[in-house]
């Protein structure tokens, strides 16, 4: 059974997202390592998400508990993250949801910005890092792999891949027609993730230069550095944003950020700045940045994304549903696929026990000096094995696989092994599975 336990931007606080990114590659050896019955692990960590799939053996009635116990212990070991301290701030999913859930992930359906292309890259790059560590199993390198597949899928099909990028452009395409010369703008950007980046990146192409930066989560002076912009400190925000004539953000902050008492608080404060004739505030946020009282505030006009998806191309207002459509349909061929090879133990064992009678019956025909019998026996065989083991794979697809095994065990005798068991078994002839 696959367990996910998922970690994010929509359960935990980014300090602590920090936190569980460091040293990941250490993690998954230790999960793999917690007991026979975890078959393998891959942890996915970024900024924005720390997510550790394990494949536990499907006969372990506890699989989930001791899937998360393994997670925890592994995070505390590496990380110095207590599991009480993560109380509240992870789910668990299970079973057939895991890869609808992954699938989502590497899609950027689930990221602060949706529809980022990053996160693609980094799913990929965890199943990497897995395989150098020797902690896949079979059924993580076919879910991971699959997740790829869903991605290009999304983004082949949809517009998701240019869904962020198009209210940024949209946003700044509405505001064109208030602002005379953006270079002479005073710009405020609250925001550092990937949204943040290209909105500055569609600021410049419009023409701004005097450009600055707020991170309510203080990773200001990094973003700064690295892009060639100021970085504004705590103490200096109110200030900076009642003086500038545009303030763009775009975090992921649940709390408004800018609202009106930080503007007229700031407003009040001494410098050598003049306060805007008119100022534009553009709020990208989900959930909001700014306070709707922004709105009520001299002189300010408040541009939000409700605004902005008004103006969005239909086909943009759509690529989220389009997405999740590819995202489910490659789910549900994901477990329709896993059904059937859930059954593949038990026509390995059907197989094997019908071969070695036919080798036995082969071989007594050859001391009597038959050499005429052998090639319709095995024809026979292939004959009367092809209903068994279609039927076995239909039954599976019904989720009825456990009756086809019972059936075996009743009439043969038969003993199915596990599924771990039969991984890399051999069956003689050209009609093994």
């Amino acid at each position: 059974m696959l367990i996910c336990v998922t970690a994010s931007h929509k359960t935990a606080s980014f300090e602590l997202l920090e936190r569980l990114s460091i040293h990941p590659t250490a993690i998954a050896p230790l999960i793999a390592s917690h007991g026979e019955c975890v078959q393998g692990a891959v942890v996915v960590a970024t900024c924005n998400r720390f997510e550790a799939y394990v494949d536990m053996d499907e006969p372990v009635t506890a699989s989930g508990p001791v899937a998360v116990e393994a997670a925890l212990s592994a995070i505390e070991s590496v990380t110095g993250v207590a599991a009480k301290e993560l109380d509240g701030s992870y789910r668990v999913i299970s079973g057939p949801a895991v890869a609808q859930h992954l699938f989502a992930v590497a899609a950027g359906l689930e990221s602060v910005v949706v529809g980022e292309g990053e996160i693609a890259g980094q799913v990929r790059r965890a199943l990497v890092d897995a395989r150098q560590h020797g902690t896949t199993s079979r059924e993580l390198e076919r879910l991971f792999q699959r997740a790829s597949e869903a991605q290009r899928g999304v983004k082949n099909s949809t517009a998701l891949g240019r869904a962020g990028r198009s209210l940024v452009r949209l946003a700044l395409d509405l505001a064109d027609s208030r602002i005379a010369d953006w270079s002479t703008l005073r710009v405020l950007l609250v925001g550092t993730g990937s949204y943040a980046a290209a909105t500055l990146a569609a600021l410049r192409d419009h023409g701004a230069a005097d450009i600055a930066v707020y991170s309510p989560s203080g990773r200001g002076d990094r973003f700064a550095l690295k892009h060639g912009i100021r970085a504004v400190k705590a103490e200096a925000f109110a200030y900076v944003a009642a003086h500038a004539d545009l303030i763009v953000t775009c975090t992921s902050s649940d709390v408004p950020v800018v609202s009106a008492s930080v503007l007229t608080s700031g407003a009040a404060l001494e410098g050598e700045l003049a306060i805007p004739a008119r100022r534009l505030v553009i709020d990208l946020g989900l959930p909001r940045n700014v306070d709707p009282d922004v709105a009520g505030v001299a002189a300010t006009d408040l541009l939000d994304l409700e605004t902005i998806r008004l103006h969005a191309p239909l086909e943009e207002l759509q690529a989220t549903d389009a997405a999740r459509a590819v995202v489910e349909d490659a789910a549900r061929r994901f477990a329709d696929v896993g059904a059937v090879r859930s059954v593949e133990p038990a026509v390995v064992a059907l197989r094997s026990h019908v071969f070695s009678l036919m080798e036995a019956e082969i071989a007594r025909a050859h001391a009597r000096g038959d050499e005429q019998s052998e090639q319709s026996l095995r024809h026979l065989v292939g004959v009367l094995l092809h209903t068994p083991t279609a039927r076995a794979h239909e039954l599976a697809a019904a989720g009825r696989a456990d009756e086809y095994t019972a059936a075996l065990a009743t009439l043969f005798g038969i003993d199915v092994p596990a599924p771990s068991a039969v991984a890399t078994a051999s069956v003689p002839g050209d009609l093994a599975v």
